[in-house]
């Protein structure tokens, strides 16, 4: 792998690609990780044996990802086919009836009826219809629903954000990452205009379950050090668009190489595009999973490339279930930019999410959270902590609280409707995942479903406050 690394003075990069089976043996047993071919980085002092096995671990998976990619797409694409089949002809009977009729109905993956495997968890669609614009939680609901919609194709966008919510889509789009030569990045933009207000939504889609290469930017634990910023997952980075010829530049030429744009230049540009014909014009950025790391990155590199205007137009950042983005310096560097620039930036958990311990807050990796972390318990009672209980989630504390949990929220999928409205009705699928849950009890909780429900039962007193 060739990259110039010339912006960045001090960095660790895991490239799996240069894995030999040798080195694999040898990464548990010699500290001196730097001389492997799998490992190029600027540090020389020895590695401890807890992060070298987490390099281990780190590589084992993305290999084992990368080499199940195709085989994972293809069970996604079959389980995403059989929901759809089962949705357009209204059910398992009815879908055997119009087997015997020679009338079945088939999905077509580019209409708006299609929906995503994690669009299946919540078919919800609406926006809560008792947070109207001007009350202090509506960009929080209209950030998840948008973070939720993120998952789903054009022409679902277009209908949802059009016909549903009376807003303009201003586009979608895959976005290219040149450390794996694919567009694997997505994010929609959309505009909330009244006569009173005119709010741009940007967001980002997370990490679909059966997309192996966007689990390979989860599990890359390489950083880059960014002068006066701090170190960054380098994974999230390459997936917002990282050059492997350049870095970050301020400004790229056009390369008609590359079959998609890189996230950060194009979204920027469009941005300052909308903005320059309306001088009241704000926007908000958010993201749910991986797609909450890309929304909090973004601030990061307009200040780091000094975008004065983007900047001061930002309003606030909204991200759900967002894993860890950067070590202690750059959390002083965003918390001091946040400040600086007055924009709000609200972090959503609940429960047992595992997505948000991750990568571990420790002394082997040192990645750290900042900003308002707003948490939600399974009843979605909210309360603002400074960090989510059992911050890194192999916890020996926390095993059993976590394994209870999941027990009880299987039992609430029952219930809820009945307790919360119709609404709130889980369908069979998601009590599946409820009940596979008792043995990764840190999955379901990562849900959109249960951010969707926090934002609606639990802000009331909390986001106020």
């Amino acid at each position: 792998m060739q990259c110039n690394k010339g912006f960045s003075s001090n960095y660790m990069l895991l490239n799996p690609e240069e894995l030999t089976f040798f080195d694999l043996i040898k990464i548990l047993f010699h500290t001196n990780i730097e001389k492997r071919k799998f490992v190029d980085s600027t540090e020389v002092e020895e590695e401890s044996l807890e992060r070298r096995w987490l390099m281990f671990v780190s590589i084992i998976v993305q290999k084992l990802l990368q080499f199940f990619s195709r085989p994972i797409s293809f069970v996604g694409s079959m389980l995403e086919m059989w929901l759809n089949l089962l949705s357009i002809n209204r059910g398992c009977c009815r879908l055997l009836l119009n087997i015997f009729r020679g009338k079945v109905a088939i999905p077509d993956k580019t209409s708006a009826a299609f929906v995503s495997v994690t669009g299946n968890y919540d078919l919800r669609t609406e926006l809560d219809r008792n947070i109207k614009h001007g009350d202090a939680r509506y960009h929080a609901a209209l950030s998840i629903m948008a973070s939720k919609a993120s998952y789903e194709n054009h022409a679902y966008l277009e209908s949802i954000v059009q016909d549903h919510w009376e807003m303009e889509l201003l586009g979608s789009y895959d976005f290219w990452n040149d450390y794996q030569d694919q567009a694997t990045t997505q994010a929609f933009l959309l505009r909330d205009k009244t006569d009173d207000h005119d709010t741009i939504v940007v967001a980002f889609r997370g990490t679909e379950p059966f997309d192996a290469y966007a689990w390979c930017s989860d599990f890359d634990l390489s950083w880059y050090e960014l002068p006066g910023v701090g170190r960054i997952h380098g994974g999230f980075m390459k997936a917002l668009g990282l050059q492997k010829s350049h870095g970050w530049p301020k400004e790229i030429k056009k390369d008609n190489s590359r079959p998609a744009p890189l996230a950060y230049y194009a979204i920027r540009e469009m941005l300052k595009d909308i903005l320059s014909e309306n001088d009241q014009g704000k926007y908000i950025v958010t993201g749910h999973s991986l797609g909450g790391a890309l929304a909090i990155l973004f601030p990061a590199v307009l200040a780091f490339h000094d975008e004065e205007l983007l900047l001061d137009r930002l309003q606030e950042v909204y991200t759900f279930g967002q894993p860890r983005v950067g070590d202690e310096n750059f959390v002083k560097y965003m918390e001091n930019m946040l400040k600086l620039n007055k924009i709000s930036y609200y972090r959503f958990v609940y429960g047992s999410d595992i997505v948000p311990r991750l990568p571990y807050d420790d002394k082997a990796l040192m990645f750290k959270h900042f900003g308002t972390c707003l948490y939600f318990n399974r009843d979605y009672e909210g309360k603002v902590v400074p960090e989510e209980p059992y911050k890194n989630y192999l916890s020996l504390r926390g095993a059993i609280p976590m394994i209870i949990n999941a027990f009880l929220e299987l039992i609430r999928s029952f219930t809820i409707s009945y307790t919360k409205g119709r609404d709130y009705r889980e369908g069979w699928f998601l009590t599946g995942v409820r009940l596979a849950g008792l043995a990764f009890p840190g999955v379901p909780p990562h849900l959109i479903q249960d951010y969707v429900n926090s934002t609606r039962l639990g802000l009331e007193n909390v986001f106020l406050n």
